[in-house]
């Protein structure tokens, strides 16, 4: 990121003990962490306002697990990585759902469990690999090897523990109960640590000399430093909302074509239906321009004509949200190489609702108490 000379008018200097900077999801759950659990006295900022990045522009889709099949990351992490990414995830959603009952104010949340979808002979072969290896693992999953609601597709696994939720004011509530001082509007343009215990950080409205300070800038993350670059991914989504039905299309979070395609029933008698980057990845991939693609939404249209025919209301509104997808579809928690007191936990492709919490929490341990993060620990890269 950027700022112009013209731009630090007034600009001062700030001491702070804990500095994180993002203020969505993951930086309001570390926020929390580090101030509630930690004692550390927070300060957070962000570039703009709480929850108007990825964290209010999403499906709020609290879903268990990666955005692989659950066999498949077994094949690619191994059986211990896999369980522990599915415990991580676990993790996080209980976290939230703790948030939610403790919020000063009311955040909808609908218990309705989510339902993965095979689009295709191939999907519902993988599908049913996928429930195995589910099961084997004691995870509670229930299979369906035809068509679970008569919409055209081919096999189902629900997962009766996850939940929708709206996520901005989840972002907005979590940062309420973090207690931390937010500053808005404020972009960051530059990172040092010169001395063993201190770092500089250079914002438009401040110089902060921070003793800590942790990055929860996801597709971000190149921006602020070249150790991200390669290594976080910045992806556009896009999402659209249809005016108000009659009735409840898809009573889950529905999940389908590998994860690329997802829809739900919103709060106030909509339906949402996101996805359709895969048809038009060179468009989509590495870009953080926030804006609508005619092509992808035009592929949602389609969709929503083609699996929801009985859904006649008109869309209401169209949008889009940056994703950071990681190297290696893991989330990423570590510090900045010649930064030791410079964290971060960034890098949850399209899951951060399914990992944010517990990688915050442990982004926050790696940070203070030099613990290793497990799974996550970016040192895994090296």
């Amino acid at each position: 990121m950027t700022v112009s000379h013209w731009q630090r008018v007034d600009q001062v200097e700030r001491d702070v003990d804990f500095l994180v900077v993002g203020a969505g999801l993951v930086g309001g759950a570390a926020a929390y962490f580090a101030g509630q659990v930690h004692d550390r006295e927070v300060v957070v900022t962000d570039a703009r306002d709480v929850g108007l990045g990825a964290s209010g522009r999403n499906a709020g889709f609290m879903i268990s697990g990666l955005d692989t099949y659950y066999h498949r990351a077994i094949e690619q992490y191994g059986h211990a990585t896999a369980r522990e990414i599915w415990a991580l995830s676990d993790r996080s959603i209980a976290y939230w759902r703790e948030f939610i009952s403790e919020s000063p104010f009311d955040v909808p949340l609908n218990n309705c469990g989510s339902m993965l979808l095979a689009e295709s002979k191939a999907e519902a072969a993988e599908l049913e690999l996928a429930a195995a290896a589910l099961s084997a693992d004691g995870i509670d999953i229930e299979y369906y090897s035809k068509d679970p609601s008569g919409r055209g597709y081919f096999s189902g696994i629900a997962q009766p523990l996850d939940a929708g939720v709206q996520p901005f004011l989840l972002a907005k509530s979590v940062m309420a109960q973090s207690r931390a001082e937010v500053i808005p509007n404020n972009e960051m343009y530059h990172i040092e640590q010169d001395y063993d215990n201190l770092v500089r950080v250079y914002t438009r409205q401040f110089i902060f000399n921070a003793r800590y300070v942790l990055l929860c800038t996801n597709a971000y993350s190149p921006r602020i430093d070249p150790y991200f670059v390669g290594k976080v991914i910045p992806t556009r989504a896009q999402c659209l909302v249809t005016e108000p039905i009659d009735h409840d299309p898809t009573p889950y979070c529905g999940y389908s074509d590998y994860g690329h395609m997802y829809y739900r029933g919103t709060f106030d008698g909509r339906l949402l239906l996101g996805g359709g980057r895969q048809m038009y990845k060179d468009d989509e991939h590495d870009t953080t321009e926030d804006r609508l693609n005619p092509r992808v939404q035009a592929y949602l249209d389609a969709y929503l004509a083609k699996y929801f025919p009985d859904v006649k209301a008109p869309v209401a509104q169209r949008w889009s949200g940056i994703m950071g997808f990681s190297l290696d579809g893991l989330p990423l928690v570590g510090a900045l190489p010649g930064k030791p007191r410079v964290g971060f936990a960034v890098g949850f492709t399209g899951h951060g609702l399914a990992m944010g919490a517990s990688s915050a929490e442990r982004a926050v341990e790696k940070l203070l108490l030099g613990k290793c993060a497990g799974a996550v620990d970016a040192a895994r890269l090296s």
